[in-house]
């Protein structure tokens, strides 16, 4: 079977609001610094009123990632849930710019697209609070899954297991894919969305995902210890491939025979890091589906990773590919 993609994502369909604010302001707010949690739709409506002016922009850690694929000159396809609501077009609009299909169809009901409120504090850190709308009620209905038994890789998000609904629909993408002899790969997202369900994530790091994406506070909370060390030994071997990432410490690649470590790839500067584990994600399975071998897969999710910490907002603003050449050759 051919597939028109080398990659499809599903993942949160979300537009991004972001905002500079201060570290006052998150305590008045009650928010604490570099985390992300979910808001219903009042605290979303209250956190909104108090931001300061924000930008929006799409996002989405999964829709993220598929930009950066394609930047890289991948053929992805991204499913994912909006409403035609204002920012479900806007949604639509952005990613089929950046070069990423988007066929899932609008949501039938009213429920509003998700947004993610994002403060960006002077010290480049980004505090997310999300409103997940409709993209929290992707269902099986919603997915192609012959583009999944087609094409050769399938990305998964691991922000989007908490209903129930979506994640039966990301567990069938996991046995078609498999059925039909591809790989699915798959990030943890957050410690939050680890300790909501490590059950199901040691499950999947085991054996039920070919390629696992994870940083480093992640996995020592998969594996509930405060030694990287032995994080890392608990999760060699257990999937295909795991990639660590490390933020300034640069990445460890780890297969059953091998770690590879890749140092950071210096940034012009540090602005806002929204978005940086989604593009080193989107990077690396760039390579990936190149069959480029796993250093320069990571060196390449290093690169994306730069690139995107460098000015506000989490999808890239230079041409990828072409500094990727300048760095690999």
């Amino acid at each position: 079977m051919t597939s028109a993609y080398d990659i499809v994502v599903i993942g949160n369909a979300l537009v991004d609001v972001i905002a500079s604010a201060d570290d006052a302001f998150l305590a008045e707010n009650a928010l604490h610094k570099g985390s992300m949690r979910l808001i219903d739709t009042g605290e979303a409506t209250r956190l909104y009123a108090s931001m300061g002016p924000g930008r929006e922009v799409s996002g989405g850690s999964g829709s993220n990632a598929a930009v950066g694929m394609a930047s890289l000159g991948r053929r992805v396809n991204f499913i994912g849930r909006v409403s035609s609501d204002q920012l479900g077009e806007v949604f639509a609009h952005d990613i089929r710019a950046s070069g990423v299909d988007f066929t899932t169809p609008y949501a039938a009901d009213d429920t509003p697209t998700g947004r993610c409120l994002i403060l960006v504090t002077p010290d480049a850190q980004r505090t997310m609070n999300t409103f997940l709308g409709t993209s929290a009620m992707l269902s099986a209905a919603d997915v192609d899954y012959d583009l999944i038994a087609a094409s050769p890789l399938t990305y998964l998000e691991g922000y989007l297991w908490d209903a129930a609904e979506p994640r039966a629909a990301m567990a069938k993408a996991c046995e078609v894919a498999h059925a039909n002899g591809r790989r699915v790969s798959f990030t943890l997202s957050d410690v939050f969305c680890v300790e909501r369900h490590r059950a199901d994530f040691l499950r999947l790091a085991h054996g039920d995902v070919d390629i696992l994406f994870a940083n480093e506070n992640e996995l020592k909370s998969l594996y509930e210890t405060d030694d990287f060390d032995a994080a890392v030994a608990a999760q060699r071997g257990a999937c295909e491939v795991s990639v660590i990432t490390r933020s300034e410490k640069g990445a460890i690649v780890l297969t059953k025979d091998a770690a590879i470590t890749v140092p950071a790839e210096p940034a012009a500067r540090v602005v806002d890091t929204t978005g940086a584990g989604d593009l080193f994600a989107g990077g690396f399975l760039a390579g990936f589906s190149e069959g480029r071998a796993l250093g320069d897969c990571a060196v390449m999710g290093a690169v994306a990773a730069a690139e995107v910490i460098s000015h506000i907002g989490a999808r890239p603003e230079t041409d990828l590919a072409a500094l990727v050449a300048k760095r690999l050759g």
